[in-house]
């Protein structure tokens, strides 16, 4: 069951954080971004993480006509870049100091859709959105729940088409030990831990990548999907 009372603490906490440095608090290699650095290294994010993974990705899909979720959008950072991409782009985090300096940023561009959420669930998005795929970097690493963790990604398996990927990161170094109330270092996940909680959720957990790293990427298809692709890139769990 999610402890709601870590939820509002992460939100107090995130707040606090972006009302001091967002920028720095989002991605921690510098303490004062220009909107150049920052953005751009959005860009690179996308670039090493999206453009090389595009068969996992899109599926044969035109990226412009897909409907990509963000979960911890942030200020925005990597969200520009998404949306420079694909046709639609929502964002939703838990801070809505966070989200309010995104719009600041992002609001002339069309097809973003940012969202304050709970910080656990999707209930936030306008009921019936279906997704061609979810993206998430640097952000369960913070969170010290796995409950919480487990149920957005049940969440992002609702919303989810039939056979969509969630290309996300969690805490991959099993030695990290944090309070449950936390919301800098997150909970460590094994690859075992990776595995169940894909099944209990839904999804076929298909390759994965940094385990024993603090960037441990998974790779979460949602059942009914395709064969992989020849050729796969990446290690299968």
């Amino acid at each position: 069951m999610v402890d709601r009372a870590i939820l509002k603490k992460m939100e107090r906490d995130w707040d606090r954080r972006a009302r001091e440095n967002a920028r720095y608090y989002v991605s921690t290699a510098s303490a004062d971004w220009t909107d150049e650095e920052f953005f751009r290294s959005g860009e690179q994010t996308v670039r090493e993480e999206i453009l090389t993974d595009v068969i996992n990705i899109c599926q044969g899909k035109d990226p412009g006509q897909m409907r990509v979720l963000e979960i911890g959008c942030g200020a925005g950072r990597v969200t520009r870049a998404l949306a420079g991409l694909f046709g639609e782009v929502h964002g939703v985090d838990i801070s809505g100091e966070m989200v309010a300096r995104a719009r600041q940023a992002l609001g002339a561009m069309p097809g973003v859709f940012l969202y304050q959420n709970n910080g656990a669930d999707l209930s936030v998005l306008p009921a019936g959105l279906e997704f061609d795929f979810a993206f998430s970097t640097i952000v369960f690493q913070h969170i010290a729940s796995r409950e919480i963790i487990e149920n957005y990604v049940r969440e992002v398996n609702r919303v989810l088409r039939p056979g969509a990927l969630f290309k996300f990161q969690v805490q991959g170094d099993t030695r990290v030990q944090a309070p449950p109330d936390d919301t800098w270092v997150g909970v460590p996940f094994s690859e075992q831990h990776a595995i169940e909680m894909a099944q209990r959720c839904g999804f076929e957990p298909r390759y994965h990548h940094g385990a024993g790293q603090q960037y441990f990427w998974l790779w979460y298809f949602k059942q009914g999907s395709p064969p992989p692709p020849e050729g796969g890139q990446r290690q299968r769990v």
